[in-house]
C-alpha cells in the first residue's frame, strides 16, 4: 500500500473510478500525484494546475472570460512572488474557443514548454512558466 508523503493518507487505487493522474514535481524533485476526475466541475472549464512553485497543487479554473495573472492582489490568478510581474500575463479565448496565453510585457517573460513567448495558443498538457511558478494546462475537452 502507498501513502502520501505530505499527509500520510493511504493511496488506494479504485479501478471502478475513471481518474487521470497528473504528476506534479515540487522543488525537491519528488513526484506527487493529484487525481483529476473527468467531468469534475463544469465541462466547459479549462484547468491550470500549479506544478512547481510556492503554491504547488493549487488549481485555477479558466472559463470563457479573460483571466489576468500577476502579483497584484486584484489579479484573477494571484501569484505572490517577486519573480512575477504585477501584471504578468493573460489567458484569453481565441475566436475558435481555444485558450491562449499572452505576456503582458513582464520583466521575466512567459514561457510555454520552456520557450519564451509573447502569445501562444495552448494545447492540453502544455507547461506555462510565470516567474518561478510552473502551471500545467488541462483542456476541458477537445476544441
Amino acid at each position: 500500500m502507498n501513502f502520501c508523503s505530505s499527509c500520510g493518507a493511504s493511496q488506494v487505487r479504485d479501478s471502478t473510478q475513471d481518474t487521470l493522474s497528473v504528476p506534479l514535481v515540487d522543488d525537491e524533485s519528488t513526484t506527487l500525484e493529484t487525481p483529476i476526475t473527468p467531468g469534475e466541475g463544469s465541462p466547459d472549464v479549462d484547468v491550470l494546475l500549479v506544478n512547481s512553485g510556492p503554491s504547488i497543487g493549487a488549481r485555477f479554473e479558466v472559463g470563457s472570460s479573460d483571466v489576468a495573472v500577476g502579483r497584484l492582489v486584484s489579479s484573477d490568478i494571484f501569484l505572490d512572488d517577486v519573480t512575477v510581474s504585477r501584471s504578468h500575463a493573460r489567458f484569453v479565448r481565441t475566436d475558435s474557443g481555444r485558450l491562449a496565453v499572452q505576456d503582458a510585457g513582464s520583466l521575466n517573460g512567459t514561457y510555454v514548454n520552456h520557450v519564451r513567448v509573447d502569445e501562444k495558443i495552448l494545447d492540453s498538457g502544455d507547461e506555462i512558466q510565470i516567474g518561478k511558478f510552473k502551471l500545467i494546462y488541462l483542456a476541458a475537452r477537445d476544441r
